[in-house]
């Protein structure tokens, strides 16, 4: 495949481009990089309603065949499921310029969240709609806007790619990816690298770009009180004999103090790894998150701590009668799921340790309290000193025209912490296309189509640019 005859960027010995180059290159083939966006949100990958799906299957197939036309060998590969099931469809491939060359494994998710309803939308969610600069649509940002980004940047540069070239399109990222791992040891040679670029997270808004700097981790407790052997009449017992449900009040309560800060001895926090650029702006924080007047936000220290490195918990799940149909009845068992997110340099299985050991411990009234620790997913940190980071902070600062305002993110992604487990020694590079209107997950999805450009742009100077990096020798 020929640069000329490709690509629009390179052509062969073109040498390195600036960013007003690529800008151009970018802009010029614009109108395709959005058709492969629009198409892909009309594919309708929702994982949700089977993973290893005939629509999986030509949504994999649809991002493989993206990925030829930008110089990439790749292929579909069904995932097994730990039962040995058809899992996910997976998508691979590689492109090698150089044995002397680093090798950057570009990483995005295919699969979308579901649409329970259209409830809320303002456009039909799997029909891509453009509004003022935004392209509405689900998957429009998360992750569709992940892989235009790749496909585009590797199309900006063309036949001057100066890196090796790994690409992984996950097919169950929305579902928790239950076959990562064991597809990624099946397929180790194909992940192995020296820097991840990870496009699934996002900017401090349309117009100011960030790294991700930490993700927290993740861990589910169940708790159950059990005040009586039996339920008993409120009239007849009431008074002494505190109901379940208001003892587990209480016992839910007890994990904060005054402030609002947890007080759940073991619980770790830490400060914005990388210190902090912007702190999170409170009037943003409540309009973002639809708090209500009045409203007084829980914890001390900046927003930016409480929202990404300090610990926090969630009741996600409360068994209790419902309203409708209740009767004088104290409940003598209450059963409730706490939610902990974890700072991002904390083991969770400790900090599930931890807040089981502190139910249990403080239980009132002598309640008797059992609490397990479930499914746990780790934290990460970026090593904000390493010369990868570097680089693409000067690469973003010049395709936005703005000084990059670092973040973390209060969520967990398991796989890049398993990710740099198996390989150590590869740097990991947070990016992504969202920011604070993009609505992931939520009604109207979308995503800044100018912002997205500048990504695009971000991306390839990043490529350009780790060829010059001196890289640690990885062991293979």
């Amino acid at each position: 495949m020929s640069g000329k005859d490709s690509f629009t960027a390179g052509e062969a010995g073109a040498g390195m481009f600036n960013a007003a180059e690529l800008r151009e290159s970018v802009e010029k083939d614009w109108n395709g990089t959005l058709d492969v966006l629009k198409d892909k949100i009309a594919l309708k990958s929702v994982s949700a309603k089977g993973i290893a799906a005939e629509h999986m299957r030509k949504s994999a197939e649809f991002v493989a065949e993206k990925m030829r036309e930008v110089g990439i060998e790749t292929r579909v590969v069904q995932a097994q499921n730990t039962d040995g099931t058809p899992g996910a469809w997976e998508v691979i491939g590689s492109r090698t310029v150089s044995a002397e060359a680093p090798t950057v494994l570009l990483y995005a998710h295919h699969d979308v969240q579901p649409v329970p309803s259209s409830d809320g939308w303002k456009t039909e969610p799997f029909e891509a709609t453009e509004i003022d600069g935004r392209l509405y649509g689900r998957g429009s940002a998360d992750d569709g806007g992940g892989i235009a980004i790749h496909y585009a940047a590797l199309r900006a540069l063309g036949d001057d790619l100066p890196v090796n070239i790994k690409i992984f399109i996950e097919g169950e990222e929305e579902m928790g990816s239950p076959c990562f791992i064991p597809f990624i040891e099946k397929h180790r040679d194909e992940f192995d690298s020296d820097v991840i670029i990870v496009a699934d997270s996002g900017n401090w808004s349309a117009q100011i770009p960030s790294l991700t700097t930490s993700l927290r981790g993740n861990v589910d407790v169940d708790v159950e009180v059990k005040v009586l052997e039996h339920p008993v009449h409120s009239g007849q017992f009431g008074g002494p004999i505190l109901d379940a449900n208001t003892v587990s009040a209480m016992l839910i309560s007890s994990m904060y103090d005054k402030n609002g800060d947890l007080a759940i001895p073991g619980l770790e926090s830490c400060e914005p790894i990388g210190g902090l650029s912007l702190d999170v702006d409170e009037k943003t924080l409540r309009e973002d998150s639809s708090a209500v007047d009045g409203y007084v936000l829980a914890g001390t220290g900046t927003l930016a701590s409480r929202l990404w490195t300090k610990p926090s918990v969630a009741v996600i799940g409360f068994d209790a009668h419902p309203v409708e149909g209740s009767f004088n009845v104290i409940a003598n068992t209450a059963r409730f799921r706490l939610s902990v997110r974890v700072s991002p340099l904390q083991d969770p299985a400790e900090a599930g340790k931890a807040t089981a050991d502190f139910m249990i411990a403080n239980a009132p009234f002598g309640a008797k309290v059992e609490a397990k620790v479930g499914e746990t997913g780790s934290g990460w940190a970026m090593n904000p000193d390493a010369k990868t980071v570097a680089v693409a902070e000067k690469a973003m600062r010049e395709a936005f025209d703005a000084e990059p305002a670092n973040k973390g993110e209060g969520g967990s992604i398991p796989f890049i912490p398993d990710l740099q487990k198996i390989f150590p020694q590869a740097e990991v590079i947070v990016t992504g296309p969202e920011d604070p209107k993009a609505n992931a997950h939520s009604p109207n999805e979308s995503i800044d189509l100018e912002s997205l450009k500048k990504n695009i742009v971000a991306e390839a100077l990043i490529l350009q640019r780790l060829a010059d990096v001196d890289l640690p020798v990885r062991k293979n």
